[in-house]
């Protein structure tokens, strides 16, 4: 399988390609020409994975189909697109299609479309690894623009090598010449801002154990100041009235419906919530933000503290925002040059100690708590993290009562060194290290949250639950690109049975904003559409949501994304379902995900390179009669629709849609 932690990319200048444009003059009585593909300048398509090559797969092999060798043509991966303008000078298109050999045996799923002017000329059906080359004769006389596309077969894109081989054009005059993709649509703030009166927002449901500590801050909006009260809350909780920060402990199991309330001097604000008392935490995603996608290996004691000021200043812990995790680099790193990372390991009873720029973990931890936040770490079952800093490797039940002790809530265990220690295979060998942390969490009297890091080896969502998860990683590491957000997030599908209160999937953490993974940031490379669908497909496979840029400096669009609440509330909806992919034409597709109030969350996104319609059947998605659609991003309802509803959405866009009965 590839690796997708960060896809490379190659550019070459169009003004090179240009000069080795191939013609070859045949012999028509017309003085016809035929330009090879290949000839053209190929860093013009866009793909999902990997880098473009003419004359060469996208692994760099010679082009071969089928066991059939091919001199010339393009190798790209699925998803894919090129858009080449003809400005109605050819005649024809062709080209032999197919899965590259160089993938024999793996399930590779992908079809192959040629579209003129926004109308499908030619399709083939779903090409897999081993299947003979398919041709395309493909009559393209007057068309201006052509574009190819590679589609995944609705697996996921691992395998999906995808060759246009002796691909060629028949010219009439002239030569075709490959154009960028459209530009990025403007960055346009959707979400409503909130009003002045008070509005509770939050998950209805929370868990917790009993005996251990407990923090809730009531999310709501509207002017300060305002008072908080809570009726019905168990033995043992106290509430703030004044920041509506609810803490103390629940000592008998069991379900308690509390009503909140808010108070400004505009208005009043209520809502139902229900504390479940037992052994299941996490009932809902957690909403916080990770030190890794900004910071990365220059984080700091300082740099939480501020994270954490933010979190409030910027009235994300109004919206549910909870969780403040520092990752690697907290530890000692002895083999870093930095002096700030050296010092001694561990005490001479074992337990772990904190490098010199994090002086303080126990006061951290409470500055954190202090502002009605929670606390996350990071560690590793190796004896090194990814960093090289110190890992947890025969030291788990110690730091597990340390983690304790200082007062986190949050660990991330990142299977790193563990491999070059302890060998095997097979589920029990993937699950040993976490079963031997989670027996450690488990004597601990705190609540600390346990997301497993291990990149979805061995298919993790199949037994992260029994093993003792309240996530686990699906994916590897995300980057600030549509390639890798989209695999991240789109190869999902499939995976919902495994989610649900108290375990999550997790296509790992958000990349808006400002992020750079060490010192020098930069804004996220995602576009503004590219973002809404990062944030809207996260909501709907109910997905841990862990901001990562900088939130020192958000800017309000980045901001907006963050805080629209009917996003929040798919993500957060107290069911616990994650959505599934119920339709996919080309590169438009439909996902949808139950709400606990019997109405569907419904995605409907575009992965093609040009606006086009996408359309939710009601059929597909198991309803029937009159529904009322809500479009959820700018918290409006767009009408009354029966058998299907149809919105034109942007290149690499998304409409994220409520959609419910007529009552």
């Amino acid at each position: 399988m590839h690796s997708y932690f960060m896809p490379k990319l190659k550019f070459h200048p169009a003004s090179l390609a240009a000069a080795f444009v191939v013609l070859v003059f045949s012999c028509g009585a017309f003085g016809d020409q035929t330009v090879l593909l290949s000839s053209l300048n190929l860093d013009n398509t866009r793909q999902d994975w990997g880098d473009p090559h003419a004359n060469k797969s996208v692994d760099g092999n010679p082009l071969s189909i089928g066991g059939r060798k091919f001199e010339n043509g393009l190798g790209t991966h699925a998803t894919s697109s090129l858009r080449i303008n003809l400005d109605g000078n050819a005649k024809e298109f062709s080209a032999w299609v197919g899965v590259d050999d160089e993938e024999l045996g793996k399930p590779s799923a992908i079809s192959f479309l040629v579209i003129g002017d926004g109308k499908n000329l030619w399709k083939t059906g779903i090409m897999r690894s081993g299947d003979p080359a398919e041709r395309a004769d493909v009559d393209v006389q007057g068309v201006k623009t052509l574009i190819l596309r590679v589609d995944n077969g609705g697996d996921g894109i691992d395998f999906d090598h995808a060759d246009w081989a002796d691909a060629s054009f028949e010219m009439i005059q002239g030569a075709p010449e490959t154009v960028p993709p459209p530009p990025p649509g403007p960055e346009v703030i959707l979400t409503p801002a909130p009003g002045p009166e008070p509005e509770i927002h939050g998950p209805k449901v929370y868990g917790c154990r009993p005996g251990n500590p407990f923090l809730y801050t009531i999310p709501a909006t509207g002017d300060r100041p305002m008072r908080f009260s809570a009726g019905g809350l168990p033995h043992g909780l106290k509430l703030d009235a004044k920041t509506g920060i609810i803490t103390g402990t629940v000592s008998t199991r069991g379900e308690y419906i509390v009503t909140f309330r808010a108070r400004n001097a505009i208005g009043s604000a209520r809502k139902d919530f229900k504390i479940i008392c037992g052994d299941q935490i996490a009932l809902t995603p957690p909403l916080g933000w990770n030190s890794w996608n900004c910071f990365a290996g220059a984080v700091t004691e300082d740099r939480i503290k501020a994270a954490a000021s933010a979190m409030v200043s910027s009235g994300l812990i109004n919206h549910g925002w909870t969780y403040i995790n520092v990752d690697d680099f907290w530890q000692v790193n002895p083999g870093s040059s930095d002096p700030t990372l050296h010092g001694p390991q561990r005490d001479a009873q074992g337990r772990i100690i904190p490098n010199p720029r994090f002086p303080d973990m126990e006061g951290m931890a409470a500055f954190i708590h202090s502002k009605g936040l929670k606390a996350g770490l990071y560690s590793s079952p190796g004896p090194w993290t990814c960093g090289g800093c110190v890992g947890s490797w025969r030291h788990e039940q110690q730091d597990a009562q340390q983690y304790a002790d200082w007062g986190f809530d949050y660990l991330k265990y990142d299977w790193c060194s563990y491999g070059d220690v302890v060998h095997g295979s097979g589920d029990a060998y993937l699950e040993k290290p976490y079963q031997v942390m989670r027996a450690a969490l488990d004597k601990a009297p705190r609540d600390i949250v346990f997301s497993f890091c291990q990149y979805g080896m061995g298919d993790v969502w199949k037994w992260g639950a029994k093993t003792g998860g309240n996530s686990w990683r699906t994916t590897g590491d995300i980057q600030d690109t549509w390639q890798s957000m989209s695999h991240n997030g789109f190869s999902q599908n499939g995976l919902a049975p495994y989610a649900g209160p108290g375990h999550w999937n997790d296509p790992d953490m958000l990349v808006v904003g400002d992020v750079g993974w060490g010192p020098n940031l930069h804004p996220t490379r995602l576009t503004p559409d590219e973002q809404y669908t990062h944030i809207s497909l996260w909501c709907l496979l109910s997905s841990p949501l862990l901001i990562g840029c900088d939130m020192t400096k958000l800017d309000a669009f980045t901001l907006s994304l963050l805080s629209n609440d009917e996003v929040l509330a798919v993500d957060q909806d107290s069911l616990g379902r994650e959505a599934s992919r119920v339709s996919q034409n080309g590169s438009v597709e439909v996902w949808s995900k139950d709400l606990d109030d019997g109405s569907k969350a419904v995605g409907l996104f575009n992965r093609g390179d040009d606006e086009a319609p996408v359309t939710a059947k009601w059929s597909d998605l198991g309803i029937s009669g009159r529904q009322t659609v809500r479009d959820l991003w700018r918290q409006k309802n767009l009408g009354q629709f029966d058998k299907e509803f149809t919105a034109t959405v942007p290149s690499h866009g998304v409409v994220l849609a409520k959609i419910s009965p007529v009552m």
